[in-house]
């Protein structure tokens, strides 16, 4: 059996006219197994929708090879969209004037589902999320949240080998967002041989849904693996939390103490003058020197904590920044 994804030195290039070129995609390989639930994770602009562009046939790549169930996606086109669904965070699709049933009745039949299959997995799907009594409500009356779930089940009727998820959970209340994730699971558990590629800016929505992760950051894979084989590389133990003010430059005040690992500047914040530090620390008992460190330097310690690592810390470790703009 193929691989459900495979990327070999995948590239993707722009350059407009007259400005600098830029490079999307830089030498990516990713392999994604048949039944896995696979995270792309990396911050704003690191290549990860013009990775799902390329894998969902919207975008030619610029060099490398890229496959969908063992079909090239250049050359096998036709065959790759038979094969998909992908579904977007926050997308507008779906008519307005029609219900959420013939809505996805269209697509149904778009893909060719036979009328009897097509409308049992409609109902099923529409209990499965809570939407079996607004069926029959037209499509401009929904909430964010009821048309994202009326996406989804878009996606899920079309029963894809891969199913594209991007953003899947973007702007949705933190209710309507577990039942995303909790209706997602349940299918690839429903159907194991059916694979999930993730892309989220969420890093407990990866961790509670993802087999594997893979982190790109500039264009580049830097890191792919379980989340929880992740942690273990990175290392590290607990999080030291350290507010502070004002901003620091940098964090050469640390260089000096060796028991400190990991330091990362984080929710730096110029108008309140506060920032947060996070490192790792070999031993409860050099905290002190830390603190000592930073006074001495001239800064205040407004707070302080201790935590176990979230893979949000991971990141920031491995990438060096949050994975998430401010907004």
């Amino acid at each position: 059996m193929p691989p459900a994804i495979l990327t070999k030195n995948l590239r993707r290039e722009f350059q407009k006219k007259g400005k600098t070129k830029h490079v999307a995609l830089d030498g990516v390989d990713i392999e994604v197994e048949p039944g896995e639930i696979f995270g792309f994770l990396g911050p704003n602009g690191a290549g990860k929708t013009t990775l799902i562009k390329i894998l969902c046939t919207l975008l030619y790549p610029s060099g490398g090879e890229a496959y969908v169930d063992g079909l090239d996606v250049v050359k096998d086109t036709r065959e790759v969209r038979r094969r998909i669904a992908i579904v977007s965070g926050g997308e507008q699709s779906g008519y307005g004037i029609m219900t959420v049933f013939e809505n996805i009745w269209m697509f149904s039949q778009f893909y060719g589902i036979p009328s009897k299959i097509a409308k049992d997995r409609i109902w099923h799907y529409l209990k499965a999320f809570g939407l079996e009594k607004d069926a029959h409500t037209k499509v401009s009356k929904l909430s964010t949240g009821m048309r994202q779930k009326m996406n989804i089940i878009r996606g899920f009727v079309t029963d894809p080998k891969i199913f594209f998820l991007d953003e899947p959970t973007l702007g949705l209340d933190v209710h309507i967002a577990r039942e995303v994730r909790d209706t997602i699971r349940n299918w690839t558990t429903d159907h194991p041989d059916k694979t999930v590629f993730l892309t989220t800016h969420y890093m407990a929505e990866a961790e509670a849904l993802c087999d594997r992760i893979a982190i790109i950051d500039g264009g580049k894979i830097v890191e792919c693996d379980t989340p929880a084989n992740i942690r273990e590389k990175v290392g590290g133990g607990a999080v030291y939390h350290l507010k502070l003010e004002p901003v620091p430059p940098d964090l050469s005040f640390l260089d000096a103490i060796p028991a400190v690992r990991n330091p990362v500047l984080a929710d730096a914040n110029e108008a309140t003058g506060q920032c947060e530090v996070r490192f790792n620390l070999d031993s409860d008992d050099q905290l002190s020197h830390v603190l000592q460190a930073a006074e001495t330097r001239g800064f205040r310690v407004a707070g302080f904590a201790k935590a176990e690592p979230a893979l949000e810390d991971l990141f920031m470790t491995i990438v060096g920044r949050k994975l998430r703009d401010e907004e």
